[in-house]
């Protein structure tokens, strides 16, 4: 069978074989509930707490203060609304304009509902300023939700600032870290956040699970309505298995962290010069500081959704525009929000490297693209 290159890693990952092999005795034996008392949910029990524990390590968290979810959008939607239902007397919500849906979609639920949200804009390189923010916080404003790294230009965006000024108003503060938990080193009290979302499927763990990281002390609404699992906060059967596997490659990565990084860093330095040496022109969307391995590319002239299929046929994966949004295939809103003209949009892919590529996979990959825009 030919070899397929997979290069969307953004979009999600291949779970890791260590994370795998500590999911499987809670799917075939030690399948209990862990809210049960008996004893045969003791186990299931116990790996829930030590996954909480884990998870927490890695983020610098107290384990109370991990709350498992669905996923990341799962965690974005009850970062924003539970807020919002928290404190009536707070109606504003601060977010960005090159946030991922999951925060914007949420926002234009509460919108709907009464609640004002404020979108401040990001500059050309995809960068969302404290002064930019300073300027929004005009009324009483109950959460600043920002996201780390954006997923679709890579930028990182200076958390630790944002949620300063948030704080000097009386805000809470979010950030969607689903690109960045994993990837670079994140630290919430280090960053001063007050909640922050992650996905287990972006960092090697399965899908269907992730979590909300809430300060203790913060009030928030639940999302769920049902049982008193997670605290009481998040009603629902833990998906103890998926649960495990997500500690175990969290762990993992943020233990590989700086061995991942300079190696995905080689490789996209070398997929760039490849491009250089067969001079495919490009520009490369973003700038500031960049999470190393998310690399958004315009080809002027070029079409973004042909040049996704034609490397497809020759074996290669990427995306273009958001990949979570693979349906529309109009411009993405963040090439819009940075300013990319509508014709060099059109010809912009995602490539996004992670740990398991490799040196050859990016010769063919400029290789594949020199023939595509060539034709």
């Amino acid at each position: 069978m030919k070899h397929y290159i997979y290069a969307d890693n953004a979009a999600t990952t291949k779970l890791d074989g260590c994370a795998f092999e500590a999911m499987k005795p809670f799917l075939l034996d030690e399948y209990g509930n862990a809210s049960q008392p008996y004893s045969f949910a003791r186990r299931s029990r116990k790996a829930l707490a030590e996954a909480r524990e884990i998870v927490a390590s890695c983020i610098g968290a107290s384990p109370e203060e991990i709350f498992f979810t669905s996923g990341g959008t799962e965690s974005d939607n009850w970062a924003i609304k539970g807020t919002a239902y928290a404190d009536s007397s707070k109606r504003q919500i601060i977010t960005s304009n090159i946030e991922h849906h999951a925060i914007l979609n949420a926002c234009s639920t509460i919108e709907r509902q009464g609640y004002h949200v404020t979108y401040i804009r990001s500059d050309h390189n995809g960068i969302v300023s404290a002064g930019a923010l300073e300027a929004a916080m005009t009324e009483p404003t109950g959460l600043v939700s920002v996201m780390m790294v954006n997923n679709e230009i890579g930028t990182i965006e200076p958390i630790c600032e944002l949620a300063n000024v948030a704080h000097r108003h009386g805000a809470l503060f979010h950030t969607d870290a689903v690109q960045a938990v994993g990837h670079i080193k994140v630290d919430v009290e280090e960053l001063g956040v007050d909640m922050l979302s992650a996905s287990a499927h972006k960092f090697n763990g399965p899908k269907g699970v992730g979590f909300l990281y809430i300060r203790k002390g913060n009030q928030i609404h639940s999302l769920n309505d049902g049982g008193a699992q997670e605290y009481g906060f998040r009603a629902g059967t833990e998906n103890v298995a998926s649960i495990v596997g997500m500690a175990v490659a969290l762990k993992k990565n943020c233990e590989m962290l700086d061995e991942y990084t300079r190696k995905i860093s080689r490789i996209e330095n070398l997929l760039l010069a490849s491009l250089h040496q067969r001079n495919c022109r490009f520009i490369r969307n973003g700038g500031g500081e960049v999470a190393t391995g998310i690399i958004s590319l315009s080809f002027p002239g070029a079409d973004g959704e042909a040049v996704l299929h034609r490397l497809d046929l020759m074996g290669i994966a990427i995306s273009t525009g958001a990949a979570c949004d693979s349906v529309n295939t109009q411009i993405s809103h963040v090439l819009q929000a940075i300013g990319v003209e509508e014709s060099v949009a059109k010809g912009t892919i995602r490539i996004s490297i992670g740990k398991y590529n490799s040196d050859e996979d990016v010769i063919v990959i400029a290789d594949a693209l020199q023939k595509v825009l060539e034709r």
